[in-house]
């Protein structure tokens, strides 16, 4: 969270100084749009873990196997991250408010059709609604966060609640999903998202002001499109192929049809006058090495957490509410690395704490390979709590490093470029290791491979990031 410094006092007629003036207060409705705005925000967040560690007594209740868990958490991740930019744009031209109403709303009601799935394919369906309301519910309400309070002490007072809540969604979400899931079941986690959309749905309209931008740029429908077209396509190709092979005809079609419609984006990218991303800007030595790194740490640290879910209760044998209170322990360790990291930046700097902290997280997570088959909870406990601040430095300092040395005009390209890394990261990590985990009839040694395979691309993205960076 940035800061702000007082004005030195200046001494009056008498020569006495005056009192610092006082920085501007809340007030009753600004607190009460803060309350909204940030309690969407951790609903979402607390999607993306709640249903972590009930992955395995779901796939038994609703009869998904453990190579088809995966789809449960991407799923909701895929369309989170690939209609962010086009849902961030409609809200820039017809309203951030009424965007993000319609949002929380088909929130709430996926949540309840994951609720109530009757069978994997209603369950998925709910995810991936969600998914869709989550992207727009995240980018329209950072920008009503924003335009709401002025630039300064208002406005970085409710940045850092903002943050300081997005972090504690991940772990309080962890936690609450193993207790619910031991006591109510695994239904009742979802369930909980859709109290949040009942609680938060009704105070929004009254309270929230509208917003958009006046320059109305043109809506890049194509470029969003064969994006997520795109990404969708590669993912089934990967968790597909895990199972069947490359060579299996259905992963070829779908392999080729990603990649060309992946194809298709650029070139509509490089045409369109307000693209969803910016190619000349990914041409930025900064941007593209920063932006590698925050892909590299949010899919491989997201893997990392879904191989030990399975791990921790499928070799184990612990409950779900362990499981939860294990990675509990890493999400305090994460908030409080959240706090230390700009500190820690400050001394050394955002490119140096990026090639720094990916190292850090690449060899904790070759650490876990010293895990066994009947025991070494403590020891992953520690590894992946430990892990897990050096990954929240490079989430931070990733952010910092793409946007240093960005003209003014060109910020709001670059951060897009930020948050969108962030979702795809998310996305691709489990379809792309960690369903190797469940493959092969033997799930320690998966897990093991996959955690080998994880470090080995952590640890040579530092490499690669530590030499590129140092030319620039």
């Amino acid at each position: 969270m940035a800061t702000t410094t007082s004005p030195p006092t200046a001494p009056t007629a008498t020569g006495a100084p005056t009192a610092p003036p006082t920085p501007p207060a809340l007030t009753g409705r600004t607190r009460l749009i803060l309350f909204v705005l940030c309690a969407a925000q951790f609903m979402v967040a607390l999607d993306f873990s709640v249903l972590n560690v009930a992955l395995p007594v779901l796939g038994a209740d609703l009869g998904l196997g453990q190579s088809a868990l995966q789809w449960a958490v991407t799923a909701f991740a895929l369309p989170s991250g690939g209609f962010l930019l086009l849902f961030g744009r409609i809200g820039d031209l017809y309203g951030r408010k009424k965007l993000f109403l319609a949002g929380l709303a088909l929130f709430g009601a996926a949540s309840l059709l994951a609720t109530f799935a009757w069978n994997p394919a209603a369950f998925l369906t709910g995810r991936a609604l969600q998914g869709i309301g989550a992207a727009a519910i995240v980018p329209t309400g950072m920008s009503l966060l924003t335009t709401t309070f002025p630039e300064g002490p208002l406005r970085d007072r409710a940045l850092g609640i903002s943050g300081t809540l997005l972090s504690l969604g991940f772990t309080v979400g962890m936690v609450l999903g193993g207790v619910m899931t031991d006591t109510l079941g695994w239904r009742s986690t979802m369930g909980l998202l859709a109290l949040f959309s009942v609680i938060v749905l009704p105070l929004a309209p009254g309270l929230l002001p509208e917003s958009r931008t006046p320059d109305r740029p043109r809506l890049d429908v194509p470029g969003a499109v064969t994006v997520t077209g795109g990404l969708l396509a590669l993912i089934y190709a990967l968790s597909t192929a895990a199972q069947r092979g490359f060579g299996d005809a259905d992963v070829l079609v779908t392999l080729v049809a990603g990649l060309l419609l992946l194809a298709v984006f650029v070139r509509v990218e490089s045409r369109h006058a307000a693209p969803l991303v910016s190619l000349p800007m990914l041409r930025r030595g900064t941007v593209a090495f920063g932006n590698l790194g925050g892909l590299i740490t949010f899919s491989m640290m997201s893997t990392v957490v879904f191989v030990l879910t399975l791990y921790f209760q499928e070799t184990l044998d612990l409950s779900a509410f362990q499981t939860g209170l294990i990675f509990g322990v890493q999400g305090v360790v994460s908030v409080v690395a959240g706090m230390l990291a700009p500190k820690v930046i400050g001394r050394f700097g955002a490119r140096r704490t990026l090639v720094g902290s990916l190292a850090g997280q690449g060899l904790l997570t070759a650490a876990l390979l010293g895990v066994g088959a009947e025991s070494g909870a403590i020891l992953a406990t520690v590894a992946v709590s430990v892990a897990s601040m050096f990954h929240l430095g490079a989430i931070v300092s990733y952010g910092l490093t793409v946007t240093s040395g960005v003209p003014n005009e060109e910020q709001g390209l670059a951060t897009g470029l930020v948050t969108t890394t962030q979702q795809v990261g998310l996305t691709i990590g489990i379809p792309l290791l960690g369903v190797l985990a469940t493959t092969g009839g033997n799930l320690y040694g998966g897990v093991r491979t996959v955690l080998l395979l994880d470090a080995a691309i952590v640890l040579g993205t530092a490499l690669l990031l530590g030499l590129g960076l140092r030319r620039r």
